[in-house]
């Protein structure tokens, strides 16, 4: 099973690159650029993920499992408005940087870890990386696209997003089962290295720099939420919520299904988000951000309960595809629609409070958890029905915001 999906994979990419440098010549080095490093960043980080819940488990923190994804996301969340109000005064490419460094650290301590404490303080402090890295990244992009083609380039960044996650998550397992837990943690470095390499060539977008100051780290609430983009954040909010419990749980089911590759629905995941990327991409440019994002919606609701009840290697892994579809649907329209309510000298703020929604999304998702899974096959339903009630307020929201609404977008 590993070799044919590691096959598949291959294949996936393969075509995925020939579509894109067929169709898509007209964005500049930049957008290249960029989109690889967000590849390793974010494969730099998920290929750790999977093997956690057993790492903390050895540590003797088994019921600790939920403040891996819950940690790391609340200091993401925490850093957002700072990362954004930077990303708009001192430049997009440090606020990269500066992440870049936090995981890097980070990743070279977890084989240091030998208490769950300690272990958790980490979790915090990688949050960090992703509270700043694609955030100025954001915001950096939306400078370089115009506003027709938003989401079929939003769409083909994302896709490479997508592929960081997945395919991290997918070999993360056999990393670690083949050459251990330290190596794991070096690779994961490794991975975000190579992402600050591809950062070097990347011209900065920012007209008005300033040098940094002190006093640029004193935010106010204008800092941390920009109103104009309140819409997307909310739907963010609540679709985000689904992905907090399939971080947290979706390695137990595999082990409950017998599949050794605690990564597996992720290895199916990203080959489906992908794939509906290469049809989907300017979807959101001819019928408009919410109405994509009812589709994307009502997809994500039938797929968190096809999770819920999943019996059989098979239905696993068609839940697993139909997650693809709603998140290969919706990412890229989220962050076009953001980009499209950002004022153009607010473009950092906006990507931070879009981030700030996808955050705390995540947090309310893995912090559920704690109080509807009790580490058995049994609970796992109940779990993923919070998740799919959630997604239907989503789809309740863009319904009356259709109705009320005047604008495309």
């Amino acid at each position: 099973m590993r070799l044919k999906l590691i096959s598949i994979n291959k294949t996936v990419i393969i075509n995925l690159c020939s579509s894109l440098l067929q169709t898509n010549m007209t964005y500049d080095k930049n957008f290249w650029l960029l989109s690889f490093s967000m590849f390793f960043f974010m494969a730099g980080f998920n290929l750790i993920l999977p093997e956690l819940n057993q790492f903390i488990t050895n540590l003797g923190g088994e019921e600790h499992k939920g403040l891996i994804i819950t940690l790391f996301s609340i200091s993401a969340g925490i850093s957002r408005p700072f990362s954004g109000k930077l990303a708009d005064t001192i430049g997009r490419k440090r606020i990269i940087y500066l992440g870049i460094a936090f995981s890097i650290i980070v990743s070279l301590l977890y084989p240091l870890s030998h208490t769950v404490f300690f272990f958790l303080l980490l979790r915090f402090l990688h949050g960090f990386s992703a509270g700043f890295s694609p955030t100025g990244a954001t915001a950096l992009l939306t400078d370089l696209l115009p506003k027709e083609s938003r989401g079929k380039a939003m769409g083909i960044w994302g896709t490479f997003i997508s592929l960081g996650i997945g395919v991290g998550q997918a070999i993360g397992s056999w990393i670690c089962k083949e050459y251990g837990y330290d190596v794991l943690f070096m690779s994961s470095a490794i991975c975000t290295i190579i992402s600050m390499l591809f950062v070097f060539d990347i011209s900065e977008t920012l007209k008005n720099k300033h040098k940094f100051k002190w006093q640029q780290l004193l935010v106010n609430g204008k800092d941390v939420v920009e109103p104009s983009v309140l819409p997307a954040a909310i739907v963010m909010f609540l679709t985000a919520f689904s992905s907090g419990i399939i971080f947290v749980i979706t390695p137990d089911i595999s082990e409950f299904l017998g599949i050794k590759n605690k990564g597996f629905f992720f290895g199916i995941y990203v080959i489906s988000t992908l794939l509906i990327r290469l049809f989907t991409s300017s979807l959101s440019d001819k019928i408009g951000r919410r109405k994509t994002m009812l589709i994307g919606c009502f997809i994500l609701i039938i797929s968190m309960m096809l999770i819920a009840t999943a019996n059989s290697v098979n239905t696993y892994i068609l839940a697993a595809i139909i997650f693809g579809l709603a998140t290969g649907i919706s990412s890229p329209t989220l962050f076009a629609w953001t980009a499209d309510l950002s004022h153009e000298d607010r473009r950092g703020v906006g990507a931070g409070t879009m981030f700030i929604a996808l955050e705390v999304g995540i947090i309310f998702g893995s912090v559920s958890t704690v109080f509807t899974y009790d580490n058995t096959k049994e609970s796992v339903f109940s779990t993923f029905a919070v998740g799919a009630s959630l997604a239907l307020v989503a789809a309740i929201y863009l319904i009356w915001q259709l109705k009320t609404k005047k604008s495309a977008f």
